[in-house]
C-alpha cells in the first residue's frame, strides 16, 4: 500500500499513486486508439483524442457522482465541499464508465462521426485504462478483498481501508461482528487539545480508529501479531487489473479480425460488424466484475443478496447481447478508404 507516490519539494502537496496510474492509463489508451483509428483509415485522429479527453473528465465526474449516491449517508452534515473532494478518495468505477460512454456518444453524434466504428476502438482503450486504474486502487488500498489464507493473499497495514473494515461490524454485508475484536481503547477521537479520547465501549464503532502514530509501544506490538494483526485478503485489485488487460487484448483481437474480414470483401458476419467490439466490452467487463464481487469485501449487499455492482453487471451483460443483436440488424459501416 503506497497511496502517495511522492511529495513535491518545498510544498505540502503530494502526487497520489492512484491519480498517476489514471494518467498513465489515459495516455496508454490515447496511444492505442490513435493507432487503431489510423489502421481503419481514419487519418484525422484529433476527434478520437478529443473524445477520449472528454471521456476522462466525464469518467472522474461520473465515478464521484456514483460514489456519493452510493454512500450518501457518509456525506450528510459534512457540507457541499465534501461532495467535490475527489482528492480525499471515493470513486466508483462503474459510474465513470457509464457517464464516459454517454459523453462519447454525444460528442460523436454532434460531430457526425461514425459512432459504432469509434466506439469499437474506444472500448479497447477503456479496458486498457481500467487495467492501470486498478493498479492505482491496489496502491491506495481501496476495492479490497475478503479475508483469505490462499497462497496469493496480501496483507494491508494497520489503518488501511481493509483493516478499518475488519475491525468493525458491517450490517450492509450481513456481518454483525467484526473479524478482529480490537479493545475499546483503539477507538475514539482527538480533542481540541490534540489528545486521544477513548470512545464509550458500547458505541466505539461509531468513532475513529486510533492513528498508528498515537499507538503506545505495547499497542504497536499487539497490532503486529495475532489476534489484532491485519488479516490477509484476496488481491482483488490486481486480479481485476490482470483481467482488464486480458479483456483489452481480446477486444483488440476481435477488432483486428473484423477489419481483416472487411478487407477480404463480402458481407461481414454479424459477430464482426461495427459496434460489436463495443458491445463485447459490456459482456467482458460485466462478467469479470460480477464474479470479482464475490471476492471483494467493500460493497454492501442489496435486497437480492447481490451488490449494486453485481446487479449493474447483469444489466451490462443484457445490454451487451442486445447491442450485438441490434448492430447485426443495422446496415454495416463502411470503413474510410482515405
Amino acid at each position: 500500500m503506497h497511496p502517495e507516490l511522492f511529495r513535491i519539494p518545498f510544498t505540502d502537496l503530494t502526487v497520489k499513486t492512484y491519480g498517476m496510474m489514471m494518467v498513465i492509463g489515459f495516455i496508454a489508451a490515447i496511444k492505442i486508439i490513435r493507432i487503431l483509428s489510423r489502421q481503419m483509415g481514419q487519418q484525422d485522429a484529433e476527434h478520437i483524442t478529443t473524445a477520449a479527453l472528454y471521456s476522462l473528465i466525464a469518467g472522474v465526474a461520473g465515478a464521484r457522482i456514483f460514489y456519493v449516491i452510493h454512500y450518501w449517508k457518509d456525506f450528510q452534515g459534512k457540507g457541499l465541499l465534501s461532495v467535490f473532494a475527489v482528492w480525499d478518495g471515493g470513486l466508483e468505477l462503474l459510474g465513470g464508465v457509464f457517464l464516459s460512454i454517454f459523453v462519447i456518444v454525444l460528442y460523436l453524434y454532434v460531430q457526425k462521426l461514425p459512432i459504432r466504428r469509434y466506439l469499437d476502438i474506444l472500448a479497447i482503450g477503456l479496458l486498457l485504462a481500467l487495467g492501470f486504474g486498478r493498479i492505482g486502487c491496489f496502491f491506495s488500498g481501496c476495492c479490497f478483498g475478503r479475508p483469505t489464507t490462499c497462497p496469493v493473499a496480501i496483507r494491508f497495514p494497520y489503518g488501511s481501508l481493509a483493516y478499518q473494515s475488519q475491525v468493525r461490524p458491517d450490517k450492509d454485508r450481513n456481518r454483525p461482528e467484526p473479524y478482529i475484536q480490537l479493545p475499546p481503547e483503539f477507538f475514539g477521537y482527538i480533542n481540541e487539545a490534540n489528545q486521544w479520547v477513548v470512545a464509550p465501549p458500547l458505541s466505539r464503532f461509531d468513532y475513529y480508529l486510533k492513528p498508528f502514530n498515537l499507538l503506545a509501544p505495547q499497542e504497536k506490538t499487539e497490532v503486529a501479531a495475532d489476534p489484532y494483526r491485519p488479516l490477509t485478503v484476496w488481491p482483488t485489485e490486481l486480479f481485476e487489473s490482470f483481467l482488464a488487460f486480458v479483456g483489452c487484448s481480446l477486444l483488440y483481437l476481435h477488432r483486428r479480425k473484423s477489419f481483416q474480414l472487411f478487407k477480404a470483401g463480402g458481407v461481414l458476419p454479424i459477430f464482426y460488424r461495427s459496434g460489436v467490439t463495443f458491445a463485447l466490452m459490456f459482456i467482458v467487463y460485466g462478467f469479470m466484475r460480477f464474479f470479482m464481487e464475490f471476492l471483494r469485501d467493500d460493497n454492501p449487499f442489496g435486497a437480492d443478496k447481490l451488490t449494486i455492482s453485481q446487479n449493474l453487471s447483469i444489466g451490462m451483460e443484457v445490454v451487451g447481447f442486445l447491442l450485438i443483436w441490434l448492430f447485426g440488424k443495422m446496415k454495416p459501416d463502411k470503413f474510410s478508404s482515405k
